[in-house]
């Protein structure tokens, strides 16, 4: 191989290998400002949140990005949950909205299927704070 094609060939390598650490980086950023906007609004910890999911199992019911064993089909798939204009269908989404469904949905909506599993105010902000970093 001539000399000018494997350099050529060595830029078009490198170029691609920035190009695949440039759009990990942005990837990496945006979780990380998702995440510490959801911690921001909430006031809650996406950790615990996330630990607090699978204490309440959670995913008996709702498939939830980034809970191994979240993967039910009783209730709606959580993927996206922070861009939805509404909780429950009728609710805004903010955070005092959310954490309100998640401790008291009987209250909000009586007669829903989503059952009061005794979340406790804490763990309504640290749930919320990992659900409003599920943004795809």
């Amino acid at each position: 191989m001539p000399s000018e094609l494997r350099f050529v060939y060595g830029m078009t390598v490198l170029a691609a290998l920035i190009g695949v650490a440039s759009v990990a980086g942005v990837y990496y950023q945006d979780i990380a400002q998702a995440r510490t906007h959801a911690e921001a609004m909430t006031g809650g910890s996406v950790q615990a949140g996330k630990a607090a999911i699978g204490r309440y199992n959670c995913g008996a019911c709702h498939r939830i990005s980034g809970i191994g064993a979240a993967a039910g089909v009783a209730g709606p798939a959580l993927n996206g949950i922070a861009t939805r204009s509404f909780i429950a269908g009728m609710r805004p989404n903010d955070p005092a909205n959310l954490e309100r469904w998640i401790q008291h949905p009987q209250q909000v909506v009586p007669g829903t299927a989503m059952p009061d599993q005794g979340v406790t105010p804490q763990d309504a902000r640290d749930i919320a704070a990992y659900l409003y970093t599920l943004r795809r």
